[in-house]
């Protein structure tokens, strides 16, 4: 993702309408100004370039699930997903290699490039090796993560947000003395949980949800840590820039769901999947739809 003066297209038309700007779809000085203006009020480099930083920040309405399993918002209002509505963006005609059993380049134009390039090792390390399999397999990762532009935890929640979903963790102190500042938060709701150490250690924040089907917690990145090579545990954003897919790959097989996707071609199976991956079967219509359009590309 790169939008910059000159940029032009529906990409563009997105980011313009999000900002309150005419939606002309032409990357210009206004829009680079407006840019700058979001940037520096959300702690990005004013720059006024939208590389993944600032996209993934600006569209990623993923904050947290509530006890149900729904989506909310950093206000803890639900939200809903369709990552139907969700741009896909590649980065041009990137040559894309097929593996054994998998047309990988059916998936061009409807994947992100940089998706599509971690699949093999996915495949690999993990036996998501059939098209059945990788088509349960994206349509899921694809929805939590509002169509792979998500990589991390979103953690900017108002006092009212944190009342409402992380309201026992707040009732010894005032969720405003925390509200807007992630760091803070993530300290405290994720702390003395998951492997991670008290408030203090502040391994909640560093150990923050990430990936497309995000990664939480210092024992669930150990476990992945042993997967790959880098020191994950010593450097967990690598798990949101190079390895987003291949986390989700790892909590997929931590759950069994290769067996579930054999189950087949059916949305009882898409329901089975959503129920082990989300708790629930939120954004469920949404998920049917895409497994449909991956699986017949990839059969």
């Amino acid at each position: 993702m790169l939008l910059k003066i000159g940029s032009k297209g529906d990409d563009v038309k997105t980011l313009q309408t999000k900002l309150g700007l005419t939606a002309d779809g032409s990357f210009g000085p206004g829009t680079s100004e407006a840019v700058k203006k979001w940037q520096a009020a959300n702690g990005l480099a004013a720059d006024g370039i939208v590389g993944d930083a600032t996209w993934s920040k600006m569209f990623a309405v993923i904050a947290a699930r509530d006890e149900n399993g729904q989506l909310v918002d950093d206000d803890g209002n639900p939200v809903e997903i369709d990552s139907a509505d969700d741009k896909v963006v590649t980065a041009g005609n990137v040559a894309v290699a097929n593996i054994a059993g998998l047309k990988l380049d059916k998936l061009k134009g409807h994947v992100p490039d940089a998706v599509i390039a971690q699949i093999p090792d996915c495949a690999n390390k993990f036996q998501i090796n059939t098209p059945l399999r990788l088509a349960h397999f994206l349509a899921q990762c694809g929805h939590e993560s509002a169509g792979f532009k998500a990589t991390q935890e979103n953690l900017n929640y108002s006092a009212d947000g944190l009342n409402k979903i992380f309201g026992k963790y707040f009732r010894d102190v005032n969720a405003a003395s925390y509200a807007r500042q992630p760091e803070k938060i993530a300290s405290r709701v994720y702390a003395n949980r998951m492997g991670n150490g008290n408030e203090a250690s502040k391994e909640g924040y560093k150990y923050r949800g990430r990936g497309y089907i995000q990664l939480t917690g210092k024992d669930n990145y150990g476990a992945f840590d042993k997967t790959v090579d880098e020191d994950i545990l010593g450097n967990p954003d690598l798990v949101a820039s190079k390895y987003p897919l291949l986390s989700a790959a790892w909590f997929w097989n931590s759950r069994s769901l290769n067996n579930a996707a054999d189950g087949g071609a059916t949305d009882a199976a898409v329901t089975a999947i959503t129920k082990k991956v989300n708790g629930g079967t939120i954004g469920l219509a949404d998920r049917i739809k895409h497994f449909k359009e991956y699986y017949a590309l990839l059969v």
